[in-house]
């Protein structure tokens, strides 16, 4: 794509494992159109580029990026890395944000603010509920922390780290938040839930399947799968199937992109409606 040299001109870019089905560049390089800015946005992989996750950081510093999203596996690993001005944030212990600014690193949670925004659009003003919420890395602390944001009356969560299950536990706890507990398996967590969500790879692109056996949706009331690539997994076609409501990846995903556009910009997106228009006509979405 031939960028018009007389614009601003704003070098992005993801840092991630498993990307090169991502939308990302072209959220942002179309936000970018939409705010007259020539935006770039590069897919970077550490282990194709022969580096370190902390020497690609450092690269994309160098390089004169204005900022990266960082994903799944590096989301916990950048927290050290960058600085994080808000004491929540840093609370929640994750970053898939980072702005490059004279007083280094800076780091944001626009998955976040990206899933609280989502839900709000999508269920308006009604709380949660009861969550069993599969998965705690860098996504599912973000949304744990925006589900004690939007009134979940209980978290229930399930993984096969136990030292990340203590941690993101004991990270609620200095938020004030409901009851939490732990469960063991799948089926304990969703027993009696309202709502359910898939803060895991799988289902994405490379990591078929779901951890939702079918037989545990009904009666549930709301689900999200944080995977957007596809779009239509095999987690969100159950519960649809079931009669549960569907908030897709694909909202978090273009949440939280616009949150991070202007984070990088300085501004937000001039015309949200007409970027989720330009997205959704794109072959695949």
């Amino acid at each position: 794509m031939i960028h018009d040299v007389t614009l601003p001109r704003l070098k992005l870019g993801l840092i991630g494992g498993n990307i090169r089905a991502s939308r990302s560049p072209a959220l942002h390089e179309a936000a970018g159109r939409i705010n007259g800015v020539a935006a770039t946005y590069d897919l970077l992989i550490p282990a194709e580029m022969g580096m370190s996750f902390d020497e690609v950081l450092a690269f994309c510093a160098a390089e004169g990026y204005r900022g990266v999203n960082v994903t799944y596996p590096f989301k916990e690993a950048v927290v050290p890395r960058v600085r994080v001005r808000d004491p929540h944030l840093a609370r929640l212990g994750a970053v898939n944000t980072v702005v490059f600014g004279p007083e280094g690193p800076e780091g944001f949670n626009t998955d976040y603010t990206g899933f609280a925004a989502a839900y709000r659009a999508r269920f308006g003003a009604v709380a949660p509920g009861r969550v069993a919420l599969i998965g705690t890395g860098g996504v599912g602390r973000a949304i744990a922390f925006a589900l004690v944001r939007l009134g979940a009356r209980e978290l229930r969560l399930v993984d096969r780290d136990a030292s990340k299950l203590a941690a993101l536990a004991g990270a609620l706890a200095g938020e004030g938040a409901p009851l939490v507990t732990i469960h063991d398996t799948v089926e304990a967590a969703v027993a009696d839930a309202d709502g359910v969500v898939n803060a895991t790879p799988v289902g994405m692109v490379g990591h078929e399947g779901t951890p939702v056996p079918a037989t545990l949706w009904p009666g549930r009331r709301w689900a999200f799968d944080a995977v957007y690539t596809p779009v239509n997994t095999r987690f969100t076609q159950d519960a649809a199937a079931a009669g549960v409501d569907v908030l897709s990846g694909w909202e978090l995903f273009f949440h939280q992109g616009i949150d991070a556009f202007a984070h990088f910009n300085g501004t937000p997106v001039t015309d949200p409606g007409r970027l989720r228009a330009e997205l959704l006509a794109l072959p695949g979405d």
